[in-house]
């Protein structure tokens, strides 16, 4: 897949952080609401726009931006 097709990263839009493109929703939000238990049905009738190829963009930018990064190791709470 290729995230650039359906993310965009542009400084006039939501202050540079990744979107997808033709909309101003944030990735990150597609994300924190998988990350609280939201469905993919769910959050495609929230915002219409999108579609699942959608989403699996946002959870394969995660991936790629874990896999490309270096991490400093700290102690769980």
């Amino acid at each position: 897949m290729n995230v650039h097709d359906y993310i965009s990263v542009d400084p006039e839009v939501c202050h540079g952080k990744p979107c997808f493109k033709g909309t101003r929703i944030m990735v990150s939000l597609v994300l924190e609401m998988l990350e609280s238990g939201q469905t993919v049905k769910e959050i495609l009738e929230a915002y219409p726009k999108l579609s699942p190829t959608h989403v699996q963009a946002a959870l394969h930018l995660a991936s790629q931006l874990l896999d490309n990064d270096r991490f400093v190791a700290f102690k769980a709470a």
